[in-house]
């Protein structure tokens, strides 16, 4: 009608390809509680929350949401929910408590209840083998930092793989190696605590080594190079999850456009060019000459060159930065007009369209790739009877972040899955719980859980119901 603005088309949900896997995601640590029970060992965080200042408010991870008692409870929200995978981590100190030698039996079987009730409900069990949660005695020897690290991480995940191999549908090693790198032994933010580049440096080559070599044992231990090459044979696909980052320059100047690409140097090209066969970025060690390079021995890089099922790709915004030479690699992050999450992180949904092409341009088309994490933290509101939470907000953000996918989608990037980070509020690692990343409203005093708008709102979008 003259005068009137026609809405723009909408598209549905229902548009993601057939057998995409919707899921939610979390880490032991985070939501296990339990920190004593059943033989289990301590950890960096352990460690590292009781440390003064260390942790926002002196907050631990000793009981969290207690997902090690609540599992069945959880699990049922998922399938209320509808997603069809629940991706979680092992914690290694559960399961062989110094990090070495002997292997807890009841650390393996918690895990197994947790798989055999997702099966249950007809949920896919999708185990990351090191969410961060370091034995302490492996960090006590040297921690990632040292190459014996890589080799003990090698054999706990044969361990799993021996011992769960019956239980878990797909697994990933490690999950965002730049974190335990960076933040745990370069920036000290995270656990353990350390603020040394060349330990950082270190710390991200044994964690690709370890990658690279469990990889291995799970290739001799079922018998093949791939999970494609198993013919009848059902075996679970492994793979890793990262959080890359491709910046985007702030103008297209032709200093800003290469500021953002070395940007990309430490974040991603670090961690995922020798995965493709290719060298690390010398020139982001170059910038740093008083540091020492990592420790690369022969045959190392051949080692974390062996392929994978897929990749994971945690996202959360798209960094934005210009030209600064008075910084040792010529580039620093600037601000943007994009609203912010509670983490004072810009919603940026177009870059994660851009981010998928760029990733799956950089690596060929080699693996398929999943959104492992997504999500934000932003603000809550109980009704006042306490049945309900409004989070209007992380509606948005979802939504958003949805139709960016299915945009990737649309334009040939081979994305098989997106998992919600998170299914429950959590402990957020040093900002302890203050910030809140769940569809699920976790009351931390009583352990009551609410289901968010979000929750509604992310069943409807699995149910091919709701418009993108």
């Amino acid at each position: 009608m003259k005068g009137q603005q026609r809405s723009p088309q909408r598209r549905s949900s229902a548009e993601f390809p057939t057998g995409f896997l919707w899921g939610v995601a979390a880490a032991s640590y985070q939501v296990e509680g339990a920190v004593n029970e059943d033989g289990r060992g301590q950890s960096i965080w352990d460690t590292f929350a009781r440390t003064p200042g260390k942790v926002r408010h002196g907050h631990t991870g000793d009981t969290s949401v207690d997902q090690y008692h609540r599992y069945p409870e959880d699990v049922t929200l998922m399938r209320e929910l509808g997603v069809s995978a629940y991706r979680y981590s092992i914690a290694w100190p559960r399961v062989q408590p110094d990090g070495s030698g002997i292997f807890n039996p009841k650390g393996f079987d918690y895990y197994k209840r947790l798989s055999d009730e997702l099966h249950r409900q007809n949920i896919k069990s999708v185990a990351t083998l090191y969410h961060w949660d370091l034995p302490q005695a492996l960090e006590d020897a040297g921690g990632w930092p040292q190459r014996d690290t890589a080799y003990r991480f090698a054999e706990y995940a044969a361990g799993c793989f021996a011992e769960l191999g019956d239980h878990v549908d797909m697994w990933t090693t490690l999950n965002e190696p730049w974190c335990s790198a960076v933040l745990g032994y370069d920036l000290g933010e995270h656990a353990p605590g350390h603020t040394s580049k060349s330990k950082g440096w270190a710390a991200g080559h044994h964690l690709m080594l370890g990658r690279g070599v469990a990889v291995q044992a799970y290739r001799a231990l079922t018998g093949t190079a791939t999970a494609e090459q198993a013919g009848a044979r059902v075996v679970a696909p492994i793979g890793i999850t990262h959080n890359l980052e491709t910046p985007r320059p702030a103008t297209r100047h032709p200093e800003d456009i290469a500021a953002a690409d070395r940007a990309a140097d430490m974040r991603t090209r670090f961690f995922l060019d020798p995965m493709l066969g290719r060298p690390y970025p010398q020139r982001h060690f170059a910038a740093y000459p008083e540091e020492m390079p990592p420790p690369v021995l022969d045959g190392d890089m051949e080692t974390i060159a062996t392929p994978i099922d897929f990749l994971g790709l945690n996202y959360y915004f798209e960094p934005v930065v210009v030209t600064a030479p008075e910084y040792p690699e010529g580039f620093r992050a600037v601000n943007s007009y994009h609203e912010t999450t509670d983490m004072g992180w810009p919603v940026t949904p177009l870059g994660l369209s851009r981010h998928l092409r760029w990733v799956w341009n950089h690596i060929d088309g080699r693996y398929p790739l999943y959104i492992t994490e997504n999500g934000c933290a932003m603000p809550d509101e109980l009704t006042p009877d306490g049945l309900r939470c409004h989070d209007p907000g992380r509606v948005r953000y979802l939504r958003d972040h949805f139709s960016a996918a299915l945009d990737a989608v649309e334009e040939g990037v081979d994305l098989r899955g997106y998992f919600v980070w998170s299914l429950i509020d959590n402990f957020e690692w040093s900002l302890g719980y203050t910030k809140r990343f769940g569809i699920v409203y976790a009351d931390y005093v009583n352990q009551r859980r609410v289901p968010k708008d979000s929750y509604y709102y992310l069943r409807e979008v699995i149910s091919g119901t709701e418009d993108l």
